[in-house]
Formats: C-alpha cells, sequence, structure tokens
C-alpha cells in the first residue's frame, strides 16, 4: 500500500488511508480519515486544519497522561468522530498493518454517538461513519 490510498467508500465518503496525518490536504474535506500517526495534540491539529467526516489514528499504548489519545477530545469538541487503534492491533507508522489488523481501542463521544466502540475493527468502524 502507498503511503497515501482511497481504499474504498462507506456510504457515500470516501476512506482514504496515509501513514501520516501531514499528509492530509483539502482534498480530504468530507473523507474519512485512517492514519498510522499517534492520536496525540499535534495530529488533531492537521486534523482539524479541513473538515473530515471521521479520523482514526494509533493510539501508541496511550502513555502518560493519555497523550496517545489526545486527539480525541480535542476533536470531540468540533463534533469530529474520532477513534484510535490498539498498538497491540497494529504497528504505529504503518497504515496497511491498520487498514488491516486494526481494533478500536478508544473512540470519542461524537464517534460512540455513531455507534463505534472499543473492540470493533477499523473495517467495521469506518462504516458506520459512511451515513
Amino acid at each position: 500500500m502507498s503511503a497515501k490510498k482511497i481504499v474504498g467508500k462507506a456510504g457515500d465518503r470516501s476512506i482514504v488511508v496515509m501513514d501520516s496525518i501531514t499528509m492530509t490536504t483539502k482534498e480530504d474535506a468530507g473523507r474519512i480519515v485512517v492514519s498510522a500517526s499517534h492520536g496525540g495534540v499535534s495530529t488533531a491539529k492537521y486534523a482539524l486544519e479541513f473538515p473530515l467526516a471521521g479520523v482514526f489514528f494509533n493510539d501508541a499504548g496511550v502513555g502518560r497522561d493519555a497523550a496517545g489519545i489526545a486527539a480525541l477530545p480535542m476533536l470531540d469538541a468540533k463534533n469530529v468522530p474520532a477513534g484510535a487503534i490498539s498498538h497491540n492491533s497494529a504497528r504505529i507508522g504503518d497504515v496497511a498493518d491498520m487498514w488491516e489488523n486494526g481494533i478500536i481501542s478508544h473512540v470519542n463521544a461524537a464517534a460512540g454517538a455513531r455507534g463505534l466502540k472499543p473492540g470493533d475493527t477499523l473495517s467495521e468502524a469506518v462504516l458506520l461513519l459512511g451515513s
């Protein structure tokens, strides 16, 4: 899998996977983005540059003070559904591994309201954001 690629659709929304959230561009507005970046504060800033339909990161082991998932509440404040993939299910920095093997470990309230929950596979979760 290349560093950034559209891998399908969820409803009328394209699903784009990328190794780093820094690859997000204005063309990704309205898309569901799967990024192999950690889910920290800096990644939320990139994700908030464009109105995404949803975004997923690697939880990076969550870390001290939940630094690996700090993006989730920041995105929730803007009503952007977001989730983190368990580092035990897929490698950070490897979006192909996340796409093929990722299991949700954490979701924000906006994602939870759409039916996403820990334990879902990434492929199940993105479909819930397609409507």
